[in-house]
């Protein structure tokens, strides 16, 4: 891609407004708390107090709609508490010019290695070295700046406070994500009856995982009904791609197909059912015929065996997931659950439901060795966050000494205009850079103009301000360029109520802003990160991850140990990590100005739908893997460490700009046929050699 299309296409992006749900209730209760700190500080302590504590309350409020799962409380406190201390170290050393500059740098340096703990830390930790930019400049001695960040921090106290009294929607991000699971299982089951072999995106079940991560305070309140399912929605997957599969199902079109077809639409109901359950809190409400059809004594007679018992599972599973969606229910380790009026008839096994361990999450505390260690992890050559914390400190420095030399006065606007846009992307860095731009441009100039026609007051300007965040937090999600047309207008109106920003011409603060934003687009220009080079490494990551998960499956084979393998479930998860990385990476290359090295788009797209057709396969094999104590089958351990030795051998060609080969693969799987007798198996194995195949002829045409 060009750099002027790359600039056209990052620029469209930045400035797109997105139709999104807003949640009024929620803005409306973090500018209540804005309003609060800021009409206390006036009254008490005076203007210049008040902007500080309003920057705290504004930026905890913000980092409470950032997308974690943490405790909306916990995250106002880090916000609040992590800035006041910015705000008063960046005070003892604001007088000294050579001092302040080596805190910014070191400051702005930590914030991007904050980015390997993941994007909320990474927000927060920007936003605290821009807002430090700003607050420095408000006390006048050490014993102000402690006060300014001692009310600081009470703005966080207060925004979490709101929370714990005004609780709106408790749990609702944990339902959304579970539901948004359940309702991919459901889709993925209607797009089966007309594609058996249609994609899977495993995108919403990993979200739902990390939101099932709770502290131990959540897990003394967690609802009941956000237990279990989606640990059934996980086991649901493969039964139903098993069940539509004719390579391991039934054929592709006569009687048995017909009924797997209502098999299908039945569980897509009952799932969509039991999705909208969970996300509003209210009990199931699955529709007669849905029951019915899986009920259908007949089953059994048109059905083959095997795809038989995978209908009586799907039924049994799905009665699992109704019973564990209706609100207010209780599980007892070892209790079998069975869906009313749920045939099981035959040698079936029930489906036994206990109360699921749940997934822990560290308190911030004890989470922050860990965050140190990934930070530390990212100091190494190649790594992308290191890049961007190196850039992000020099556009930061720079910006900081032009301002101080320019005539324009608050020259903070321009290092805090790179600092708030620079991500460790090139599509991200580009487009809130334009959107930065763009919304400053519009807010400044509509502010400016209400201060200089109204004269608002002190009071008048604080309400201003608290108007203009709530519109912040309400229009938050629909677009960046939309939310800095409030921010900018905030900005104005609260340095205008202190009295220090009034003065400033608009075309001074657009200007500095700009430089900001085009210091941060010549940083990345200059000192890249690019995607494109690294997505070799990211396709042999995912082929080797996806050559541990078949191979941890076929392992099962001979050595049984039920479907709750936990190995395999191990394998399966950082197969899934390694495929969203690979399109996460892919989708950040296809908006980068740099031609492919060694990968077209043709080859990358060909070698991804091969390594999913892969991960299907194995998935076939989970779906059918013994119970404990069956008899073994000695072959499958030959297939699994061929699998593992051929993948990892395909994956060091991939890096090395090679076409993988299979030869030694192809004899096992030769070996294979000859001595497994079950069809399921040996068609399974045939489907992951062919998806090799399939691998190294997309990269043969690279």
């Amino acid at each position: 891609m060009s750099w002027l299309r790359a600039l056209r296409e990052t620029a469209r992006s930045g400035l797109t407004v997105e139709r999104r749900r807003l949640a009024p209730v929620i803005a409306a209760r973090g500018a209540l708390g804005l309003a609060l700190v800021m009409g206390f500080s006036l009254a008490v302590f005076g203007p210049a107090v008040a902007v500080s504590s309003a920057f705290g309350a504004f930026q905890a409020a913000i980092a409470t709609f950032q997308r974690s799962w943490r405790p909306r409380p916990t995250l106002a406190l880090a916000s609040g508490g992590s800035l006041a201390v910015s705000t008063f170290l960046g005070y003892l050393t604001g007088s000294h010019t050579v001092l302040f500059l080596a805190l910014l740098l070191l400051w702005t340096f930590l914030s991007g290695l904050a980015w390997a703990a993941g994007p909320t830390a990474g927000i927060i930790a920007s936003s605290n070295v821009a807002i430090m930019l700003v607050t420095v400049t408000l006390p006048t001695s050490v014993a102000t700046a402690a006060g300014h960040a001692a009310m600081i921090f009470a703005g966080g106290v207060v925004q979490a406070a709101l929370i714990v009294l005004l609780p709106v929607r408790p749990w609702g991000a944990q339902r959304d994500a579970l539901a948004d699971a359940l309702a991919a299982e459901a889709d993925y089951a209607r797009r089966l009856r007309h594609d058996p072999v249609a994609p899977f995106d495993p995108v919403p079940l990993m979200t739902a995982r990390s939101a099932a991560a709770v502290t131990p305070r959540q897990a003394r309140r967690r609802p009941a009904e956000l237990h279990g399912p989606r640990r059934l929605a996980e086991r649901i997957r493969p039964v139903l791609a098993s069940l539509a599969d004719p390579a391991v199902g039934v054929p592709a079109e006569g009687p048995q197909r017909d009924r797997v077809r209502e098999l299908l639409a039945a569980a897509g109901e009952i799932l969509d059912a039991a999705a909208h359950a969970i996300r509003h809190g209210e009990p199931v409400r699955s529709t007669p015929a849905a029951v019915a059809a899986l009920r259908t004594p007949d089953t059994g007679t048109i059905l083959g065996d095997r795809a038989h018992r995978a209908a009586r599972r799907l039924a049994a599973l799905l009665g699992d997931v109704v019973e564990t969606a209706e609100p207010r229910t209780e599980t007892s380790p070892g209790e079998v659950r069975t869906s009313p009026g749920e045939a099981r008839t035959g040698p079936a096994t029930p489906t036994p439901t206990s109360t699921p361990t749940p997934r822990t999450r560290p308190t911030l505390l004890r989470l922050a060795p860990f965050v140190l260690a990934r930070m530390r992890a990212e100091v190494r050559p190649g790594s992308a966050i290191l890049r961007h914390a190196l850039r992000v400190s020099g556009v930061t420095a720079a910006g900081y000494l032009l301002g101080l030399v320019l005539p324009f006065g608050h020259g903070y606007w321009a290092p805090m205009a790179s600092v708030m846009v620079m991500r460790p992307d090139f599509s991200q860095t580009y487009a809130r850079s334009v959107a930065r731009f763009g919304g400053t441009l519009v807010g400044v100039a509509l502010a400016t103009a209400v201060v200089r026609t109204a004269h608002p007051g002190t009071y008048l300007s604080a309400g201003l301000a608290v108007l203009c965040a709530f519109g912040m937090y309400l229009l938050m999600r629909t677009g960046y360029a939309v939310s800095q047309v409030c921010v900018a207008a905030y900005v104005v109106f609260l340095l205008g109520m202190e009295g220090s920003g009034v003065g400033q011409t608009v075309r001074d603060r657009v200007l500095l802003t700009l430089l900001g934003g085009l210091l941060a687009m010549l940083g990345y220009a200059l000192y890249p990160a690019w995607e494109t080079p690294r997505l070799r490494g990211r396709l042999a990551d995912w082929l080797t991850t996806s050559g541990r998960y078949a191979a941890a499956v076929a392992a099962r084979y001979a050595d049984p140990a039920g479907p709750g393998s936990p190995d395999v479930r191990e394998a399966l998860l950082a197969a899934r990590a390694a495929r969203v990385a690979w399109h996460d990476a892919l989708g950040r290359a296809g908006h980068e100005p740099v031609r492919h090295r060694g990968l077209s788009h043709a080859a990358a797209e060909g070698a991804g739908h091969a390594l999913a057709e892969f991960g299907r396969a194995a998935m076939l094999l989970e779906a059918h893997l013994p119970e404990r104590g069956a008899p073994p089958l000695p072959a499958a351990a030959g297939l699994a460490e061929a699998l593992r030795e051929a993948t990892e051998r395909g994956a060091k060609a991939v890096r090395e700009r090679r076409a993988p080969a299979w030869d030694d693969l192809r004899e096992t799987v030769g070996a294979w046929d000859a001595e497994v007798t079950d069809p399921l198996l040996r068609k399974a194995a045939r489907l992951l050699l062919a998806a090799l195949d399939e691998l190294s002829a997309a990269l043969a045409d690279a």
